[in-house]
């Protein structure tokens, strides 16, 4: 049933677009047109899906009488289904002889109404192969007024179906039409010819590029455009233009389906004929479907090229068998100057394309700077309060930062790359564990991934020492440096090494100290080993993911007036210790604070700021927190560790507090 009611809309809504768009511009005629036998459908018009994949004959159709509204087209003929649109009464009126009061069996009436309305059909065919595509194609080897090429692309294979229904289809319709007395049946005519309907779908597929061909021509071509206005002013053609003669093969094959589907309603249950026509149904609907997914597979092939062009077509990148998921633009977080910049996504089914907006769009209008093939990709949504709504792409040889608009189109890109990460792991048979999300703080390749998968890279303006030997950064004495194994951010002395990385096709990078012995397994000479940890060499990532609180705050200088920004942490293992970093990512506090003995005081809001103290004896520090109830949990855990309670009795809120505020 509920194939029957897409079909039925399908008509219907090309009928509700005609009607809608010639309102106005088109007067009814006296005299009805031949097309008035047409089949329209029962149910009202509903709106249907855009996507390619549930792109209907009739949609096709429906589309095109929106461009030809404004080229002139007549609407009589099908303005005139409206009016016999109802539940029961959906057909054309019957002759006299088949009026629904005569002794004929409903199911006779319904194979003669078939018969009828393809011998109509049949005319219609031969108006277009036999006069129009005759005259333009004498026209075409006579003159120059349009190539023969151009012609046989307009009319596609409409001779084939010429042929088939005038030679076979028909006759054989006729032939059991008078047969009926004996032998009262017509599901074995259509299920032996159904499969040859199949050549609807090319068609159908070429339909799109008919109508563009004739409008382009027309414009080009005078005398092609005034042989086309002689023959539509003749008799045959009933005052309508030879676009709306195209439509009726695009619309021909519904037609058969809601035909048959009233015939098998109308059949006695023991009739002999029932097998047959509903197995002819079946492969009437197949048919259908096959012109369907002719008309999704070109509009699929053309978004495609569209694409393509875009992208300035590379031949490394132009594949007919890619299909597009997604693509609109993003911003790219610098791990170098912690700032962000606008790039553009395509994700297709096996790679997504990393592009930049050229400035001077000729040709192209991205260039790619990079792809990441699925295959082996990972997606991960990232916990950020400077760069909100952030994911990470990481493939074999480079990670990315992205940050969306918002936290929606974050959702939506992460869900599209897992989606499509999904699929191809089900098309390679290859069922992979699904990747754990990225600890909290530090990010690390598990240790089987180093130097085979590129790492994410800490940004720069999270530490302010190197991660291995804790010693401070400066502009001069001390850069940072990236290692490429495991993404730490390190000084020249503790990268002052090279390892073959696999991800990178096995070429010498620089890599820190750690990687390199597990890499290559070379010894790392005494003199160059690290010194022992000291007691403020706790890494703010991993005291982080196991404190009572942790968040950013300003320390003032004793004046109040100044102060330093940083990282504050009071761990589990070390309740009664307040460790002060410079950044999150630091692997060695600055600073640190015995909590023990001190009192927390308030103090008054000045100047939009949130304030509280540490006093104990003359020693006195002064914070400013971001908000108020930052402020009073800082003021409650603070005070709970200078009263001696290592524990409390709300650790979980502070504790998922703590991996939001990261």
């Amino acid at each position: 049933m509920e194939g029957e009611a897409n079909n039925q809309r399908n008509v219907l809504n090309l009928v509700a677009v005609f009607e809608e768009h010639g309102a106005g511009k088109f007067s009814w005629r006296d005299k009805q047109a031949p097309c008035d036998q047409a089949f329209p459908a029962t149910s009202q018009p509903q709106q249907l899906s855009t996507s390619p994949s549930s792109q209907s004959l009739s949609q096709v159709a429906a589309r095109h009488g929106e461009e030809e509204e404004q080229r002139g087209l007549s609407f009589k003929c099908l303005r005139s289904f409206r009016h016999k649109i109802r539940e029961d009464n959906w057909r054309r009126q019957q002759e006299p002889s088949l009026e629904p009061g005569s002794k004929e069996p409903e199911e006779k009436k319904i194979a003669l109404e078939l018969l009828e309305t393809e011998q109509a059909y049949v005319n219609r065919l031969h108006l277009l192969d036999q006069i129009f595509y005759a005259e333009l194609m004498k026209e075409a080897k006579n003159g120059k007024a349009v190539p023969e090429e151009v012609v046989k692309m307009i009319f596609s294979n409409i001779s084939s179906i010429y042929q088939f229904h005038a030679n076979f289809f028909l006759p054989e319709l006729q032939k059991r039409m008078e047969d009926w007395s004996y032998n009262p049946r017509i599901g074995d005519v259509i299920q032996k010819l159904a499969p040859f309907l199949k050549m609807y779908g090319e068609y159908v597929k070429n339909f799109d590029k008919a109508v563009e061909l004739i409008t382009v021509w027309s414009e080009k071509s005078p005398p092609f455009q005034d042989l086309i206005a002689d023959i539509q002013k003749r008799k045959v053609c009933a005052n309508l233009t030879l676009q709306h003669h195209m439509l009726e093969p695009v619309q021909r094959i519904p037609r058969y389906e809601l035909l048959l589907k009233d015939y098998i309603r109308k059949l006695p249950p023991e009739s002999p004929d029932r097998d047959d026509a509903e197995k002819a149904l079946e492969m009437i609907f197949m048919v259908a479907k096959h012109s369907n997914a002719a008309i999704a597979e070109m509009e699929r092939l053309q978004n495609l090229w569209v694409v393509y062009q875009r992208l300035g077509l590379e031949d490394d990148i132009v594949d007919p068998s890619n299909e597009l998921i997604k693509e609109g633009p993003i911003q790219k977080i610098s791990t170098r100057n912690n700032s962000t910049s606008e790039k553009y996504l395509f994700l297709f089914n096996n790679m997504l394309l990393y592009c930049v907006p050229k400035v001077i769009q000729v040709g192209a209008e991205f260039q790619v700077h990079l792809r990441i093939d699925v295959d082996s990709m990972k997606v991960q949504e990232l916990n950020d309060t400077q760069f909100p709504h952030t994911f990470l792409v990481s493939g074999k040889r480079r990670t990315l930062e992205l940050q969306a608009r918002s936290e929606e189109e974050m959702n939506a890109w992460i869900k599209a790359l897992q989606d499509a990460i999904d699929r191809k792991e089900k098309r390679s048979e290859t069922f992979k564990a699904a990747v754990p999300g990225l600890e909290t703080g530090t990010p690390a390749l598990k240790t089987e991934e180093l130097g085979r998968r590129a790492p994410q890279w800490v940004r720069d303006n999270l530490v302010t020492m190197c991660m291995r030997c804790k010693e401070p950064f400066n502009a001069i004495t001390r850069r940072r440096h990236h290692c490429r194994a495991c993404g730490y951010v390190v000084c020249a002395r503790c990268s002052d090494y090279k390892a073959e990385l696999q991800y990178d096709g096995n070429r010498p990078n620089r890599v820190c100290q750690e990687c390199y012995v597990f890499l290559t397994g070379c010894v790392v000479p005494e003199d160059r080993e690290g010194k022992h940890k000291g007691i403020l060499e706790k890494g703010a990532a991993e005291v982080s993911g196991r404190s009572l609180l942790c968040s950013s705050l300003q320390l003032l200088d004793k004046n109040g007036k100044g102060g330093t920004r940083g990282w504050f942490v009071i761990p589990q293992d070390d309740p009664l210790v307040l460790y002060i970093y410079a950044a999150p990512q630091d692997v060695r506090a600055h600073t640190s604070i015995p909590l023990l003995g001190y009192q927390v005081k308030d103090l008054p809001q000045g100047d939009s700021r949130h304030l509280f103290q540490l006093a104990q004896s003359r020693q006195v520090y002064t914070f400013v927190a971001d908000t108020e109830e930052l402020k009073r949990r800082w003021m409650r855990v603070m005070a709970r560790s200078a009263a001696g309670i290592a524990r409390l009795e709300d650790d979980d809120e502070d504790e998922e507090s703590c991996d939001k505020a990261e």
